[in-house]
């Protein structure tokens, strides 16, 4: 009897002490993730989506940058936090044989151009001269916010560019091309003028890692889905309308982006390994030196999610209201209201008593058309005007004011 309480009370005490560590194990888990929510620094997000290419053959293009859009925004980022520019409207080209639809995927069940997109340059409007300006905020004063790019040092920026590309430069339209150097001296400008927090560098193109090079801002991650000298390849032939949907990078890329949720816990150390040169054909790049986070605790919703400002308390709020304050402070409200003065309207000016009184003695100004292109004004004695009874408010020169006009033509 005895030994059974004892083992009755050692088993309790155990079961205490699992319940206490597991509780602490919890408390413990939920720091962790609330240092790791706010460990980035950053409050808001932004996106810069990018086509440079033009011309049917380039459908590709207009459709990675539009499913990366589509990505984002599921993700959480809101369309007036994305700058999505497009070089050419695939959409409404005569060639497509679906219209008002550009299709990522050859099953053709996904249109993401769909109802909601929100292009803010677009065509000849996607200049190397815009995306330059738009990055470092110097744009004419008239621009809408909706193709401004209204960052801050809390701000994480992901932007994302495709196209066709060499060593060192990315075609605008076939017309004009960027640098990398240019590229580089525009994420310094970001950085002197503190716009942005952390800056996620993302471009499928040929030879596209040459574009990375030449960084030297602090805080930057860039991504490529091709080493110098390789050739970034299409995906997903269509024979319908007889161009590739996607570029490999970009396709495996998104399908990995299919899985994370805005509450996930993936890192961009997964985002590195999402299309390796077996299938991708090319050798994927990455630069991480000028971050000074570990990519491995770089969560991939810091750049393609949302975060909202919060502030964690320990105190305890009320939500339900008191009523008795309410009341009282409605009351009060009401009798305030009561207090004031009606509203009056400003007194009108009696137009009818000041045409029929009395013009004697009297002189008016008057502006009579001369003989030149600027108008005349002479003084007019009153008494040489008459009013006529049908129409108060119209006038006829006596014939001495007839003559004055003639002479001064």
């Amino acid at each position: 009897m005895v030994a059974s309480c004892f083992l009755r009370k050692c088993l309790t005490a155990l079961a205490g002490l699992l319940l206490l560590s597991f509780g602490s194990l919890a408390a413990s888990q939920i720091e962790d993730q609330t240092e790791q929510f706010f460990r980035s620094g950053h409050t808001n997000n932004w996106a810069v989506l990018v086509c440079t290419s033009r011309f049917w053959f380039n459908y590709r293009h207009v459709a990675n940058t539009l499913s990366v859009y589509r990505s984002v925004k599921r993700l959480g980022i809101p369309d007036s936090h994305i700058v999505l520019m497009l070089a050419d409207d695939m959409a409404c080209n005569p060639r497509n044989p679906k219209p008002a639809t550009v299709f990522s995927h050859k099953n053709m069940e996904l249109n993401v151009y769909g109802d909601d997109v929100e292009v803010d340059y677009r065509s000849y409007e996607v200049t190397v001269e815009n995306f330059l300006r738009v990055l470092t905020g110097r744009i004419p004063p008239s621009t809408p916010r909706s193709k401004r790019l209204l960052s801050d040092d809390r701000s994480n920026i992901l932007i994302y560019m495709t196209g066709h590309g060499g060593n060192g430069f990315l075609k605008f339209q076939d017309s004009e091309e960027i640098t990398n150097i240019e590229l580089a001296d525009a994420f310094e400008q970001m950085w002197q003028k503190r716009r942005y927090n952390e800056l996620l560098f993302i471009i499928d193109t040929c030879q596209g890692a040459s574009m990375y090079e030449r960084f030297y801002s602090p805080n930057i991650m860039a991504l490529a889905s091709s080493q110098v000298g390789e050739d970034s390849l299409s995906h997903q032939p269509d024979p319908a309308i007889g161009v590739h949907l996607m570029d490999r990078y970009t396709f495996y890329v998104l399908e990995f982006l299919e899985e994370i949720n805005p509450a996930s816990q993936t890192n961009m150390n997964d985002l590195f390994q999402v299309c390796p040169k077996s299938l991708c054909v090319s050798t994927p790049g990455h630069r991480t030196d000028l971050f000074q986070r570990d990519p491995k605790n770089v969560l991939i919703t810091d750049f393609f999610g949302s975060v909202r400002k919060v502030e964690i308390t320990t105190e305890t709020i009320r939500l339900q209201p008191d009523l008795g304050n309410m009341e009282s402070r409605y009351k009060k409200e009401w009798m305030d209201e009561e207090l004031m003065e009606p509203l009056k309207y400003a007194e009108q000016l009696p137009v009818a008593q000041i045409i029929h009184q009395d013009w004697s003695g009297h002189h008016r100004i008057f502006g009579i058309p001369g003989a030149s292109k600027h108008f005349s004004v002479i003084m007019i004695p009153s008494n040489t005007l008459t009013f006529s009874e049908q129409s108060p408010l119209s006038w006829r020169a006596s014939p001495q004011v007839e003559d004055h006009c003639r002479n001064q033509s």
